[in-house]
């Protein structure tokens, strides 16, 4: 018998799914380089803001279509129904198979960079990584509730955290001349820190995978999407503030530990431990994040083809995807094993991710234009310049993407794109069977 979602998730709860996957490490690994690309304190914080609303559009895009089709899996809903049940296919079994394990994998790294530093062992880092992962996805296995009291608990203790860094630079000695630099623009410089800016606020549509369990879907998921991305460009700009505030222009872009030489200002005996524990729940809140809601795309995928009909197995009592959750949580930890780094790991799943959001932006058009009487809730605001601009976005960074890649590490194409093929072959072979009916 097919076991439907339950409505478990409030407004509160969706926001911080939001904000807990967008705010991982980004803004303490990137700020320096994006800050000297820009040349200046009046571009750093322009860049943050473009960040922001280029987010806010593609928020919005996702609001118009999780709103009229309030499903679980996102993507995989839009897709199937703008181009076709192969393209929804493609895009499911590519989140399973790469994207969504390495995500996974990716911010798991990070957190085991900075357990590393507060507890250091031999071959810590792949240890402290493939731990956060099973121990998180077996939080979630237990059942949502404990899954979004997880993210709940680590988004607010995150955000906390950067409310002490931006006290942190308000309260600098010396700040009145922090801000005093100027200069000019390259036009390289400009596409690397659009590049670095809009990775740093990744993952603002993560609501549209869990919208079948959001209470007063047509109301909470555009206000948690909306209320979320604004939230994080509002931090991510005051949290630059504070970096200029207490460091200074020139010193902000030379800093290699940008948070804690902040933090040093003011507390200098517990700067570097304070960062490492902030970045460590940063890091556990986007990966948490991540799987609570990577699974459900899979259990999408599950509960519409035989071949996968295992993962599309609702389980009443926990109210979770478990042989989601599973198969996720250990090809993620594959992925630690293998790829063994933070830049492998982006190199792997980039194309492809911005590849299928530009899919989905695309569909907005689509179905407006194929179901013109299907019931739309919210539409965008200012549409079409809004969708364009989003989907100028996916484009721009789908070709920076493959263009890093064949730079540095022309292999991590291959295996992605390998995935996508095999996806081909499963799907036609899957064709070829009945598909899995919703009430077996």
């Amino acid at each position: 018998m097919f076991i439907a979602p339950k409505k478990e998730l409030s407004l509160f709860d969706s926001t911080c799914i939001i904000v807990g996957i967008i705010i991982g490490a980004g803004i303490y690994e990137t700020a320096p380089t994006v800050a000297l690309c820009m040349d200046s304190w009046q571009g750093v914080l322009c860049i943050w803001l473009i960040g922001g609303l280029f987010s806010l559009s593609g928020a919005l895009c996702y609001a118009e279509l999780a709103t009229t089709y309030p499903r679980q899996g996102g993507d995989y809903v839009y897709l199937s129904r703008a181009y076709g049940k192969w393209a929804g296919f493609l895009f499911g079994w590519s989140q399973l198979a790469i994207i969504r394990p390495g995500d996974i994998a990716l911010m798991a790294f990070v957190f085991a960079r900075y357990a590393t530093n507060l507890y250091p062992f031999g071959h810590s880092s792949v240890v402290y990584a493939s731990a956060a992962v099973v121990i998180l996805t077996t939080i979630n296995v237990l059942g949502a509730k404990q899954g979004k009291w997880t993210q709940n608990f680590l988004t607010v203790l995150k955000a906390v955290g950067l409310l002490l860094i931006i006290t942190a630079g308000v309260f600098a000695p010396g700040r009145e001349e922090a801000i005093t630099e100027a200069g000019n623009i390259s036009l390289d410089g400009l596409t690397l820190a659009i590049i670095l800016v809009l990775f740093t606020f990744g993952g603002w549509h993560e609501m549209a995978y869990v919208a079948a369990e959001v209470k007063n879907p047509q109301r909470n998921i555009v206000r948690a999407l909306v209320t979320g991305t604004i939230a994080v460009t509002v931090l991510y700009i005051l949290v630059n503030g504070a970096y200029l505030l207490a460091l200074g222009y020139e010193k902000m872009v030379r800093s290699e530990a940008v948070a804690v030489d902040t933090i040093a200002t003011v507390l200098p005996d517990i700067a570097g431990s304070a960062v490492s524990v902030l970045i460590c729940i940063s890091a556990l809140g986007a990966v948490n994040g991540l799987i609570f809601t990577g699974a459900r795309i899979s259990y999408a995928v599950g509960s519409e083809n035989k071949l996968l009909r295992a993962l599309g197995k609702w389980s009443e009592k926990e109210g979770v995807p478990i042989h989601a959750l599973i198969v996720q949580g250990t090809i993620s930890i594959g992925i630690i094993i293998f790829a063994k780094s933070f830049i492998d790991t982006i190199l792997y799943t980039a194309p492809v991710f911005w590849m299928f959001f530009l899919g989905t932006g695309l569909s907005v058009f689509v179905l407006r234009y194929r179901e013109p009487r299907a019931l739309r809730p919210f539409k965008v605001k200012g549409y079409p310049v809004t969708t364009i601009a989003f989907c100028g976005s996916c484009v721009f960074m789908f070709y920076s993407s493959i263009k890093y890649a064949l730079s540095f590490k022309p292999y991590g194409l291959v295996i992605a794109f390998s995935v996508v093929a095999a996806g081909i072959v499963i799907y036609l072979i899957s064709r070829k069977i009945t598909p899995a009916k919703q009430d077996e």
